[in-house]
This record gives C-alpha cells, sequence and structure tokens, in this order.
C-alpha cells in the first residue's frame, strides 16, 4: 500500500475513533488520534495478519499496551476486516464487544486484553521470548504510551527483553508530550526516553510518528537490527487531525459533545476528500 492510501485509510480510523467516543460518550480520543497512523502502518502494511483467520499460529502479534486507546484499535481492526466498521458505534455500551479496553476473549484481532499501564509491554516480551523458545519466525509489536513509561514495570520489561535479545520484539512509544494531567515533562518526565532504551541494550530509532516514509523505514531496520530488540520512538502530535484537539491534554479522556462532534467529524470529511483529489 503506497502512502496515499496508507494517510487515506487512517483518516477513516481517526473518523472512526471520533464516532465511537462519541456515541460511547467516553473514552480517550486524544491518544487514540496520536497513534492513528501507526495503527495504520502496522496493520495495513508491516504485521503479518489475517482477518478471516485471526488466531493463526504463525501470525504477528500486536499488544496494545495503553490500553485505554482502544478505539484506534478497533478502528484500524475494523477497517482491516476483522469486524463491521459499523460495530464501531457500539463502543463501551452494555453487551458490546467492544469495551473500553481491549479483551482478547471477545474481540477479534485482540491478542492480549490490556489497560493496566505498564502491564502490556511484559505480556508482550513474554510472547516474544515465546516464539524464540518455540522457535517461531513470528514477531511482536507493542505500543506504549510516553506518559505510560513512568511506570517501573515497564523498565523491568525492557531490562529483561534486552538480557534476552528478543530481536523479535518492537516496542513502539507514542511520544504525544502529555498526559491526563499535562505535559509529561513536568508531571514526572522520562526525558531522554531514547537514551534509557539503550541503557536497555535496545536498538533505538527516533521518527516522526505521522511520516508513512519514516514508518517503512524503521521497521525494515528493526527487522534487520539482529541480537536485540527495538524501540521506535514516535514523535506525535495529541489528537491529531482534529484541530481543537491538537496538543490539548485536555481531550485525553474526554468524549466530543454533539457540536464538537460535527465539527471534528467535517474536518476530517475534508481532509478525505482533499487526499482523494492527489
Amino acid at each position: 500500500m503506497d502512502n496515499l492510501e496508507l494517510q487515506k485509510v487512517a483518516n477513516e480510523v481517526r473518523k472512526g475513533i471520533v464516532a465511537s467516543v462519541h456515541s460511547a460518550k467516553a473514552g480517550h480520543p486524544g491518544g487514540s488520534l496520536s497513534a492513528a497512523d501507526i495503527f495504520t502502518y502496522l496493520y495495513f502494511e508491516e504485521m503479518n495478519i489475517d482477518p478471516k483467520n485471526p488466531d493463526m499460529a504463525d501470525r504477528d502479534r500486536f499488544v496494545l499496551s495503553k490500553g485505554h486507546t482502544a478505539p484506534g484499535l478497533y478502528a484500524a481492526l475494523a477497517h482491516k476486516g476483522f469486524f463491521p466498521v459499523e460495530d464501531l458505534i457500539t463502543l463501551r455500551k452494555l453487551g458490546s464487544y467492544l469495551q473500553g479496553h481491549p479483551c482478547m476473549q471477545h474481540t477479534p484481532g485482540v491478542d492480549m486484553s490490556s489497560g493496566s499501564l505498564g502491564q502490556g509491554v511484559s505480556a508482550a516480551v513474554g510472547m516474544a521470548l515465546a516464539g524464540k523458545m518455540d522457535e517461531k519466525d513470528f514477531r511482536v509489536y507493542t505500543l506504549l504510551g510516553d506518559g505510560e513509561i513512568q511506570e517501573g514495570q515497564v523498565w523491568e520489561a525492557a531490562m529483561f527483553a534486552g538480557h534476552k535479545n528478543l530481536d523479535n520484539l518492537v516496542v513502539i512509544v507514542d511520544n504525544n508530550g502529555l498526559q491526563i494531567d499535562g505535559d509529561i515533562a513536568e508531571v514526572c518526565s522520562p526525558y531522554p526516553i531514547d537514551k534509557k532504551f539503550e541503557a536497555f541494550n535496545f536498538h533505538v530509532i527516533n521518527i516522526d510518528g505521522h511520516d508513512f516514509d519514516a514508518m517503512r523505514a524503521a521497521f525494515l531496520e528493526a527487522r534487520q537490527t539482529k541480537g536485540m530488540p527495538t524501540a521506535i520512538i514516535a514523535k506525535t502530535i495529541k489528537g491529531k487531525g482534529v484541530s481543537f484537539m491538537e496538543n490539548q491534554a485536555s481531550w485525553h479522556g474526554v468524549a466530543p459533545n454533539d457540536e464538537q462532534f460535527a465539527q471534528a467529524m467535517s474536518e476530517l470529511e475534508k481532509a478525505g476528500e482533499a487526499l482523494c483529489q492527489k
């Protein structure tokens, strides 16, 4: 898929995020939107997966460690064909299989239930170790928030992954600079993020998390890196794609009202039309 097609899909993913969170009247749009391009690249370009056979043994695995951004994951899964796009608006509704955090028992395409921050990366490390022990070729990807990496368990997992030389593991940090309480540098600074992962024996790549060429090069470099896991630090914009949400910590966990929803969808519709004219 070329970059233009990826951009079109990412715009549809963003529309799914906004629509689902608005319908639920709850959820986390900011960090879902910042990671929309990452979700899109992983599911439409990078990972070996099959929506018709979501449990195939040799599939690549993905763990959403920052599980509250499930709306972004669900939108990518739906557009990939794991379940109907129309179901996105059932997010957080009673009886829906689209819970507020990913649930592997009920949602097609979800490899690990997650939500308690810091724990998802440990599950991903376990999957990668299992792949090595079983001499399998699948790769494991996990997405963390930059606020999430303030959790100590993240670094225990990183230490173990580096020690075990898990070169089938890719840790992606969505570095949008904001968490629920504000600027990550002011709440509890995790910087320098790249140097920390390097200290735990990771190969580290810094990229623009909205640039598909940069993603393509980074994931290729990760595949070519042997003997150590890779950490991709993706600089992103919280709320990317919706003007009034961009770089606003207040949109971390708030649903848009009807007027805001209409404005957001109008902006995304116009963005999609512009992409179709290219």
